[in-house]
């Protein structure tokens, strides 16, 4: 999968997601989604813009309530972020039957064994994109049959994701292990060939739940390893910033080219040092992000701590939008566009759909 990173190239994907198929076969590996997940967690779109072309485009919001609420879960998963605050620790509970807090050498060289997994670890690397439920299936193979802590597998996979969403990746990869859920998330052969068109047997995984519940970890993920990717030490032209003007702060998950696109301010993408050096991305996920850069006007890039930024230039004002991990800057916060508005601290998502549901009329009123 190619995700082209011009505006009108992100318009034209949007407009050509097919929401009802998507809500019939969206689980397959070969299914309708949408490819959008880039652009929504990079913050080129939000999940309200998506909401509100889809209903331009002549949809009826309570036929294409699937794809709605797949969308509503990016926007809880951020809620929850903000609501938890620390989401590197087990959330709910902790972690059972854990083995070791490290990675195994088959995740990070495409040899579990299980051939579709195997496969799409390789297209991740390659493409930095991977299906949802393969996702669970290699959280599940690696948390729930390697015993190993999710953390770091977690950050392996949010290290090669182009939609690198912390509070997505971790708490989806927390609901797997069962520190974010009543139960772990078991897949068996079966589940993978059903899903994945193969037709694999005699795997450790060619089990019954039951059966995988108490399996001991197979020897393809008894070797183990540690994930310490190489920060990349970026290096940007000097800003040349007018200093009576206010400065809009970009991030690598606010990409938006029309944040305040008629102001006359300072534009500037930060590179975060300490956040890329908590959670490193790949450098073809960082080509991805200057490449989106591209649809701000006047926009210049910077490498360093937010605190080294507001050191360095003398500005009116620094701008940046809402985000766990911008929540302790200083300066004018803009809020970001929720597709809800949902007031209460809700502990599972349900209840948020439920809330979230209601406002649905609303959109169809202002369509």
């Amino acid at each position: 999968m190619i995700f082209p990173t011009q505006w009108r190239e992100i318009l034209e994907r949007i407009d050509a997601v097919d929401p009802i198929k998507y809500s019939k076969d969206r689980n397959y590996l070969d299914g309708s989604v949408s490819y959008l997940s880039p652009y929504i967690s990079r913050g080129v779109i939000s999940t309200k813009f998506v909401l509100e072309r889809l209903l331009k485009n002549g949809f009826d919001p309570f036929r294409i309530e699937k794809f709605i609420q797949e969308l509503a879960w990016r926007d809880f998963w951020q809620l929850q972020w903000k609501s938890i605050g620390n989401i590197d620790l087990d959330v709910k509970n902790s972690q059972s039957k854990l083995r070791h807090q490290k990675i195994s050498q088959a995740l990070l060289n495409s040899t579990t064994g299980i051939n579709a997994v195997d496969d799409h670890i390789d297209l991740l690397k390659k493409t930095g994109y991977m299906h949802n439920h393969m996702r669970m299936y290699t959280a599940s193979i690696e948390c729930n049959i390697g015993g190993a802590h999710w953390l770091q597998p977690a950050k392996w996979m949010y290290y090669h994701l182009l939609d690198g969403d912390w509070a997505s990746n971790a708490l989806s990869w927390q609901w797997v292990a069962g520190t974010n859920s009543n139960k772990k998330y078991l897949v068996n052969q079966e589940n993978i060939n059903h899903y994945s068109r193969t037709q694999q047997l005699g795997s450790f995984l060619d089990n019954t739940y039951e059966e995988l519940a108490t399996v001991e970890c197979p020897p393809q993920l008894l070797e183990l390893d540690s994930f310490e990717p190489e920060v990349i030490n970026l290096k940007f032209k000097p800003l040349i910033l007018k200093p009576e003007i206010p400065t809009l702060i970009y991030t690598t998950y606010n990409l938006d080219p029309n944040w305040r696109s008629d102001e006359k301010v300072n534009r500037v993408l930060l590179f975060d040092r300490e956040q890329l050096e908590l959670y490193p991305i790949a450098p073809n996920v960082i080509d991805f992000i200057i490449s989106l850069a591209q649809n701000i006007g006047d926009i210049q890039f910077y490498f360093g701590t937010y605190s080294d930024l507001k050191k360095e230039v003398k500005t009116e004002e620094f701008i940046f939008k809402e985000h766990p991990f911008s929540e302790n800057w200083e300066g004018k916060m803009d809020e970001r566009d929720w597709m809800f508005n949902v007031q209460n601290k809700l502990n599972s998502f349900f209840p948020f759909w439920k809330q979230g549901r209601k406002q649905l009329k609303s959109y169809v009123q202002d369509a």
